[in-house]
């Protein structure tokens, strides 16, 4: 029989990956440190962590997407809330690990076949929503790298999408959107996930 998506065995295999990836992840700064931990914490209630379900609140995954050259970051000017924010959103049944969560979202919203993954998360924060009448994110956050003359499309639940230079973010900004720009940069050099011109 199926799992249903409201059967917490559903995200069996997705919890198991995050506690793994979050247990063996070096943070970002102390604010990624203290956010991780709580996370740990929420993921001790289960498979219904991941699940939007969870009235305390579930893990979610974002994407900082930046193009091939890693000169320009793509934002969403999000229907629901209106502010400029990274590309993310709530985990499926469907997603075996955080990285493949992260990676259909930005995939989903941006519109961009070929995006190009670290699976090392550049930060974690933690911050109410409105989900199930008030609940919270748990936001696992990773970057993603467009291929050359990507072209992105307007999903649903962006108002627009642009690309941005790093030190000149729009405004309205989601509060935790300008903390990732300094560990995706660093990320991608790190890991060499910028193609050769």
């Amino acid at each position: 029989m199926t799992a249903q998506p409201t059967d917490p065995a559903a995200y069996a295999p997705l919890h198991a990956d995050a506690v793994a990836l979050l247990d063996g992840w070096q943070p970002t700064s102390p604010a990624a440190s203290t956010a991780r931990d709580r996370t740990l914490a929420l993921l001790a209630d289960g498979p219904i962590a991941m699940s939007r379900q969870h009235r305390p609140g579930h893990v979610t995954a974002s994407t900082l997407v930046l193009d091939a050259t890693g000169t320009r970051v793509l934002l969403c000017l999000h229907v629901k809330f209106g502010r400029w924010v990274q590309l993310g959103g709530h985990c499926e049944p469907v997603d075996q690990t955080l990285v493949a969560a992260a990676l259909r979202e930005a995939t989903e919203e941006s519109g961009i076949a070929g995006l190009r993954i670290d699976p090392v998360p550049i930060d974690i924060d933690v911050h109410e929503v409105l989900c199930q009448g008030g609940s919270r994110h748990y936001d696992v956050r990773f970057v993603v790298v467009a291929p050359p003359g990507a072209m992105e499309q307007v999903s649903d639940e962006a108002e627009e999408l642009g690309w941005f230079p790093p030190d000149q973010l729009p405004e309205p900004l989601a509060g935790g959107t300008v903390q990732l720009v300094a560990p995706a940069l660093a990320a991608v050099r790190r890991n060499s996930l910028l193609r050769a011109p």
